[in-house]
């Protein structure tokens, strides 16, 4: 490989990420991205441990292994980068969202029985059309929109507890705060970018010796 050594997985045929690719094992593409994996199998396992031990339902129990085959998934990916393996890492994420609509939703849902079945048939589906048609951005779209159907619930669960408490944290000005800084860096980095293509010869400079902001010298031509 041009970035390390050679590879035990042969072409590269899956997404490839910002890390150089072989150059710490010729059996580990992304050495990084494989290994930053282990914790959360560890904590699934100690997750699992516990739920077990204090005889929670079983579906804390299947969501904790959800947890350690997604990160397992994930590592085999990353270590391979191969198409086959990407599915095995991204179809466990959109299982893992059904079991988390699930425990969120099952309190409220009027037919119990019927919504294990659907979800598991959706779950399957899915799986099997991300194979046939191997979605790259379509995939991404449905992950963002299972993770957004499942903050009404938990803003449900959340929002009477944390009202009562001596501090409330006021998650939603904190979301305009942090907003406000990703939309300021966000505007920046693409000053920052339509500059160097303008051969306009940006520059960082910073606010205070803080806040960052473009500064520019444009040829007199312009």
């Amino acid at each position: 490989m041009e970035d390390g050594l050679s590879s035990f997985w042969g072409p590269v045929t899956s997404t490839d990420w910002c890390e150089k690719n072989y150059v710490h094992s010729s059996y580990i593409a992304e050495f990084f991205n494989t290994t930053s994996n282990v914790p959360g199998i560890l904590l699934a396992l100690i997750g699992l441990v516990n739920a077990l031990r204090q005889r929670f339902e079983k579906r804390f129990s299947v969501l904790h292994i959800s947890n350690m085959i997604l990160a397992i998934g994930s590592m085999i990916y990353h270590a391979t980068l191969q198409r086959v393996k990407q599915q095995g890492d991204e179809t466990p994420m959109v299982w893992e969202m059904l079991l988390y609509f699930y425990i969120l939703y099952s309190p409220d849902w009027h037919y119990r029985s019927t919504m294990p079945t659907f979800l598991f048939f959706y779950g399957a589906l899915c799986a099997v059309v991300h194979a046939v048609f191997r979605f790259g951005f379509g995939f991404k779209v449905h992950y963002v929109v299972l993770c957004l159907i499942c903050i009404p619930r938990a803003y449900k669960v959340f929002c009477k507890e944390i009202s009562h408490w001596y501090f409330n944290p006021q998650g939603h000005a904190l979301w305009h705060i942090l907003m406000g800084f990703n939309s300021y860096f966000a505007n920046t980095f693409l000053m920052f970018c339509r500059a160097q293509q303008r051969e306009w010869d940006p520059k960082v400079v910073r606010f205070l010796g803080v806040f960052p902001y473009v500064k520019i010298q444009k040829p007199k031509s312009q």
